[in-house]
């Protein structure tokens, strides 16, 4: 979502890429549909693992900063990030997995997520 998000935000002014510690999720439904809200397609978006980037070319050391947005992907960054001068960032986002009961209340734990991401990345990227 936070790519999509950022992409929506800088275009291609700024290289973003997404990445988490595993890549066997595939997008949420619900990320999905609230990113439609906003005009960002997220349907052909697939989730990749930070080895996945490795392997495809993707030389982390590129990269100066990564934005973890969980625990365990903010250990991974930092695990990652202390052979290479990249800086590291947690923010955290709630998580709307399994929040709410029907469908309006899911997509508004999904939305209040979407909408943490948005103002982290206007106050930190303008």
């Amino acid at each position: 979502m936070a790519e999509g998000l950022m992409k929506k935000l800088h275009g291609h002014d700024i290289y973003v890429q997404s990445a988490g510690v595993r890549n066997d999720l595939e997008i949420d439904g619900f990320a999905i549909a609230v990113c439609a809200e906003l005009g960002i397609e997220l349907a052909r978006h697939r989730t990749r693992s930070f080895e996945e980037m490795r392997e495809w070319g993707d030389d982390l050391e590129q990269f100066d900063l990564i934005v973890a947005l969980s625990p365990a992907s903010q250990r991974m960054a930092l695990e990652l990030a202390r052979h290479a001068h990249i800086a590291v960032e947690y923010w955290p986002i709630m998580d709307p997995t399994g929040l709410g009961e029907g469908r309006e209340q899911k997509l508004a734990s999904y939305r209040l997520s979407r909408d943490q991401i948005m103002t982290k990345l206007k106050t930190r990227f303008g």
